[in-house]
């Protein structure tokens, strides 16, 4: 499991953030795809919601990917 370490005086980044960050998507223009299509989970919930608050302790699971812990 990869961890991605919030920015130092943040806590939280939106899941559209996320998801380019750890290049699950090439694009910002390609997130809302990928989460309509059921791809991305969020705590072992299917998440839809590309301004989904992330913090530390959630686990994101994309289809394809290693999983990313936020920390």
């Amino acid at each position: 499991m990869r961890t991605v370490s919030l920015r130092p005086g943040e806590d939280s980044i939106r899941l559209g953030q996320l998801l380019k960050l750890v290049d699950a998507v090439p694009t910002g223009a390609q997130v809302k795809d990928v989460l309509l299509a059921g791809s991305v989970l969020v705590n072992g919930e299917p998440e839809e919601r590309r301004g989904r608050q992330l913090r530390a302790g959630d686990v994101v699971a994309v289809e394809g990917m290693e999983d990313v812990r936020i920390g």
